[in-house]
């Protein structure tokens, strides 16, 4: 009974988000609310989710700190040479943006944590895709698929989970993924270049001056209209500039600023501090020299304080990114309830033994293609604590009445990653819908087929290398 409740409330979350029928906050209290009344533990469903919003405090409280800590850097200019690096190199093209975008996911992927790439990949891509019109759910499910893949590192969490939960070497389980992952990260760069043509498609190329001579038309437009002026009147204002080829299409890129180059919060002079600062962060995360929101607790009292050591202005740029540290903290307390609901009922657990009871027997040999294939809805449907602790060490001991090593289920446990960041149950997807200002469900329709794709062809490669 348990295992249907705990299907039926996914379902039921997912189905009602997706129809934009309740907000993804009301679904994530509401729905397990309902649902442990069904299940008859109505009475308890104060201490499941208070033991929800402990265990997900410390990630609210990191999400809080890092949005403010990368908010003010992106006020202060530290992204800028990144955003015109990439401008420089998607030019108006939509394809080549949305390749960038999965590059610099990847890229930024390398510290491990999925809440700082969704907000350093949005803040320098989401004014192009605004500006060129593009769809803005490409760019967040680019962005989720390529981090999914790199959420594999051995300090991403997954590997050292699945380390944990069977007593095995984290490099020994992921330095030997490393090639069927690269095929899985270049299966998203191709994806990308295929979305990208879509978006050419529909929108068509445009160079930098052409959007450069639109914005400056809608600029005079609604001036002259302002001032009373005729439809005659609106004639479109071309940029100058000499030069032809190159020359031309850099002075463009200067002028093409998704970042307003002259605004008050710029801090040139103190750019390498804050550049050292943040390397010196991301290496403390990588060496898990303190717990990660301690870290982005001193980061972000450190970077308001040299940056803006007036209090009104330290107060000002807290005021700028409140909307977001609200959104998503709150978001996150929500989904506490949902994940307090699912485990303190134990409709995990039955859900977990379930999955496990269903594999045929003749299945056994098979075992480390079963868990890839498992772990695509598993850690969608679950927490990757839920599936690296709860499910995971009993699909392993199936797997060894059969001969089958613990290495080769705990690699294949990591295929569902590209997917499990879409997870209504992931906090950072709410950084990156958020802060895209995309609605969750549109996200999930678009994304779920492309996720799914990816980590078939990680699987698809671990076997055909014998790495699985």
């Amino acid at each position: 009974m348990l295992t249907i409740l705990g299907f039926a409330m996914i379902a039921t979350f997912l189905v009602l988000i997706m129809m934009k029928k309740m907000s993804p906050i009301a679904a994530l209290v509401l729905i397990p609310a309902l649902f442990c009344v069904f299940v008859g533990k109505g009475a308890k469903l104060g201490d499941y989710v208070i033991d929800g919003v402990t265990s997900l405090a410390p990630t609210a409280a990191m999400l809080m700190f890092a949005i403010v800590y990368f908010g003010v850097m992106i006020d202060v200019g530290l992204f800028d040479p990144i955003v015109r690096g990439i401008l420089k190199f998607a030019k108006a093209d939509p394809m080549r943006i949305v390749v960038g975008t999965a590059v610099l996911a990847a890229i930024v992927s390398l510290d491990g944590d999925g809440s700082t790439t969704f907000m350093i990949t949005v803040s320098a891509m989401y004014p192009l895709y605004k500006r060129l019109k593009m769809s803005l759910v490409v760019m967040t499910g680019v962005a989720a698929m390529a981090n999914g893949v790199m959420n594999t590192l051995p300090w991403g969490g997954p590997t050292a989970r699945a380390a944990t939960a069977l007593k095995l070497d984290a490099s020994d389980i992921f330095v030997p993924m490393i090639p069927a992952l690269a095929v899985g990260l270049l299966g998203v760069f191709v994806l990308s270049y295929v979305l990208g043509k879509r978006e050419r498609k529909r929108l068509g190329v445009l160079t930098l001056d052409e959007i450069l001579v639109e914005e400056k038309a809608e600029e005079t437009e609604t001036v002259l209209v302002g001032a009373g002026g005729s439809g005659d009147s609106k004639t479109p204002v071309t940029t100058g500039g000499a030069g032809s080829g190159t020359d031309a299409e850099e002075g463009d890129a200067e002028r093409f600023q998704v970042l307003d180059p002259n605004r008050a919060t710029l801090r040139p002079k103190l750019y390498w501090f804050n550049a050292l600062l943040t390397v010196t962060l991301l290496t403390a995360m990588i060496m898990e020299w303190l717990p990660i929101p301690v870290l982005f607790l001193i980061g972000a009292a450190l970077v308001l304080t040299v940056n803006f050591p007036h209090i009104p202005d330290q107060k000002a740029r807290l005021a700028a990114h409140a909307d977001n540290v609200l959104n998503v903290s709150g978001m996150v307390f929500a989904a506490a309830v949902f994940t307090g609901v699912l485990q303190g009922t134990g409709m995990v657990d039955h859900m977990a033994r379930w999955m496990v009871d269903v594999i045929p027997e003749g299945m056994g040999p098979h075992m480390a293609l079963v868990t890839g294939v498992l772990s695509l809805p598993l850690t969608y449907f679950m927490s990757n604590d839920g599936f690296y602790f709860g499910v995971l060490p009993v699909l392993a001991e199936a797997g060894a009445a059969h001969g089958v090593s613990s290495l080769e289920m705990a690699r294949a446990s990591l295929v569902g990653q590209p997917l499990h960041m879409s997870s209504p149950l992931v906090p950072a997807v709410y950084v990156l819908v958020g802060m895209a200002k995309v609605e969750f469900g549109d996200h999930t329709k678009f994304v779920v087929k492309w996720a799914a794709l990816t980590s078939l062809i990680i699987l698809g490669a671990g076997i055909l290398f014998g790495i699985i």
